[in-house]
């Protein structure tokens, strides 16, 4: 394959992990990502660096594949941007971190409480802002009631803290309320996971969302689950099957499917063992959980082939003494002489 272009776009010279990776990104991450990621930055120590998907694969002994695709979960959390050449090949990795890029090792970074402890001087400049002012008031019409300081505190940190513009504002307050969610505590529960994911406009937003959906529409319909939402757990067990384990959705279903089967019901308990059990045993494709089928089988058959060896052992072991041959009739003779 072609050589792929690095370029740092910014990060420096020096293995240094900012802490917004480790917090944010690192522990909801395939460990097998987190190294492809770090090594990435390792590789960052010159402004511009050539390397290549074989050479990438070498280094952490995978295939081609594996690398691709935690380039492309990398991507999916905006974390790198790819590039692709003429052939569909990628060409060029630009590594780059969400809101803020520290020119040194960052500090840790400051909980969303902590960045909502506006003063009464600093909310008064804030509202002087004509986009503030349009946002606060499409809120209090949205929620039908006038705001507090708490609330105004939460919203100026979507607008100051995570940079978000004010259409994107306005879209997270309309798709909460429109799904019958008028808390701003769950608002804001959204919005820092929309930080979380790089999400910075309205069509991204969107993007991410019709993902969701198409991820939940798709298991439930594998389970065969309507006239319901799934709750909080079952909707996070989605997100670890598509984010952490990286998992396609034909390899989803192929779980789901085989769930009824072994308990005739939808069990996202039991669908997790599977794909756990597939994530530690490297699968990625259909073919794989073949291969690991495969294997299963032909270690279960030799255990049973085992077994049936030694039952049959232990039931020849007593026919294993030598046999003796009696002449009836003379112990018959000796018999009637010892009674007389």
């Amino acid at each position: 394959m072609a050589n792929i272009t690095l370029d740092s776009s910014g990060l420096l010279s020096s293995t240094c992990v900012p802490n917004i990776f480790i917090d944010k990104y690192m522990t909801g991450a395939n460990g097998e990502f987190v190294k492809i990621y770090l090594y990435l930055i390792r590789c960052m120590d010159q402004s511009k660096q050539t390397c290549s998907i074989s050479e990438l694969a070498d280094v952490f002994e995978h295939t081609e594949k594996d690398i691709l695709r935690a380039l492309a979960y990398w991507e999916k959390m905006h974390l790198l941007h790819l590039e692709y050449d003429a052939n569909r090949e990628v060409s060029g990795i630009s590594l780059e971190l969400p809101h803020k890029t520290p020119s040194s090792c960052p500090p840790s970074q400051p909980k969303a409480e902590d960045e909502k402890q506006y003063t009464l001087e600093q909310m008064e400049q804030f509202q002087n802002d004509e986009g503030v002012q349009e946002i606060l008031f499409i809120t209090e019409n949205y929620l039908g009631r006038t705001l507090n300081p708490t609330d105004i505190r939460t919203i100026l940190y979507w607008y100051d803290g995570l940079h978000f513009s004010t259409d994107l504002i306005e879209y997270l307050i309309e798709t909460c309320i429109s799904n019958g969610h008028t808390s701003l505590r769950y608002m804001e529960k959204i919005a820092l996971s929309w930080a979380d994911s790089g999400i910075s406009s309205v069509a991204e937003a969107k993007k991410d969302r019709e993902m969701h959906h198409r991820d939940v529409y798709a298991v439930m319909k594998a389970f065969g689950i309507s006239g319901r939402s799934l709750v909080s757990s079952e909707l996070k067990a989605i997100q670890k099957w598509t984010g952490s384990y990286a998992f396609s959705m034909d390899l989803i279903k192929e779980a789901c499917r085989r769930t009824i089967q072994a308990t005739g019901k939808p069990s996202f308990e039991y669908a997790d063992t599977i794909l756990a059990n597939w994530h530690k045993n490297d699968v990625h494709t259909l073919k794989d959980v073949g291969k690991l089928d495969a294997a299963h089988q032909k270690s279960r058959a030799s255990a049973k082939s085992k077994e049936t060896a030694h039952r049959s052992a232990s039931q020849n072991r007593f026919n294993n003494f030598p046999q003796r041959t009696y002449n009836y009739e003379q112990l018959e003779k000796q018999l009637l002489n010892t009674t007389h």
